[in-house]
């Protein structure tokens, strides 16, 4: 991707590969955010350039929000509306505008999560996102072949770290997670980047906020040898599975497979270490890194 290219879409896409994530709707409220800008700085009598340097943007970027072409930055919009005497109005864009920085499937995979009320997860190849520290998914994103620009993988970063809001929710659902034991001892990211990965774990299973377990690479039975998956039992509607693969991501509504997920996951728990043995088992890998 060419620095123009990137300037234009706001690093929104990454990728023609990248830009299937995001939804065809975005161009919608991105051009009525665009309109809407342009309006309050011409009725303010200023041109692209005067408002770009009043607020610390380029006049080709300005003009890229006005035309729908790049999404505006939180910043963008605060100070914009100062500069132009909105009195809140532009301001008031910020939150549907984040959600546009966010792949489609990670809003979709968000509200899932975000209204479960029992989640439970196996991962097998990394540590499941929602365990994941800052640096650890960033590493994880720099490693994306095709590369991707640094832009887009901070809004991947910054996507990955608002679905863990779920920790936060009054009361928690009740989380369980499955780690392989080669997630925790794969140094994606260098030496540091996974000693504090592994620090998160243990504070995350010490806290209780979830239950955490490890299987071990040496069980000779293993019911998950097909992959990374993921339960979540919502509040509102039935229980649904998700699988995601390479850059795939699929929820399974039927019941029967759900069903066969659901007695697969359990087995995967019983032969597992428990959570006691696991975070004891975390302990000594870290020590060890």
């Amino acid at each position: 991707m060419t620095g123009t290219e990137s300037e234009e879409t706001g690093g929104g896409t990454g990728s023609s590969a990248e830009a299937q994530d995001w939804d065809e709707g975005m161009s919608e409220v991105l051009e009525m955010v665009g309109r809407h800008v342009r309006r309050w700085r011409e009725r303010a009598g200023l041109t692209q350039a005067e408002l770009g340097s009043r607020i610390g943007y380029t006049e080709h970027q300005v003009s890229a929000v006005e035309r729908g072409r790049r999404i505006p930055k939180p910043a963008f919009l605060d100070k914009a509306d100062e500069v132009v005497g909105a009195e809140g109005m532009l301001a008031e864009f910020k939150e549907d505008v984040e959600k546009l920085r966010y792949p489609k499937k990670v809003r979709d995979l968000a509200r899932l999560e975000g209204d479960a009320a029992e989640l439970g997860a196996y991962a097998a190849l990394h540590i499941h996102g929602l365990l994941q520290t800052e640096e650890y998914t960033r590493a994880l994103y720099r490693m994306r072949r095709p590369m991707l620009d640094e832009e887009t993988i901070e809004q991947y970063v910054a996507a990955r770290m608002a679905r863990q809001q779920i920790f936060e929710r009054r009361p928690i659902p009740v989380l369980s997670f499955v780690q392989e034991e080669v997630t925790l001892r794969r140094p994606l990211g260098g030496k540091m980047v996974m000693r504090l990965q592994l620090e998160r774990l243990l504070e995350v299973g010490r806290s209780r906020r979830a239950d955490l377990q490890v299987m071990p690479t040496d069980r000779e039975d293993h019911a998950a040898m097909g992959g990374s998956f993921m339960l979540v039992d919502p509040h509102h509607g039935p229980k649904v599975g998700h699988i995601e693969a390479q850059r795939f991501s699929r929820v399974i509504p039927e019941r029967n497979e759900v069903r066969r997920l659901e007695a697969q996951y359990g087995i995967i728990r019983a032969q597992a270490l428990t959570p006691r043995e696991s975070l004891a088992f975390i302990e000594k890998v870290l020590g060890e890194t």
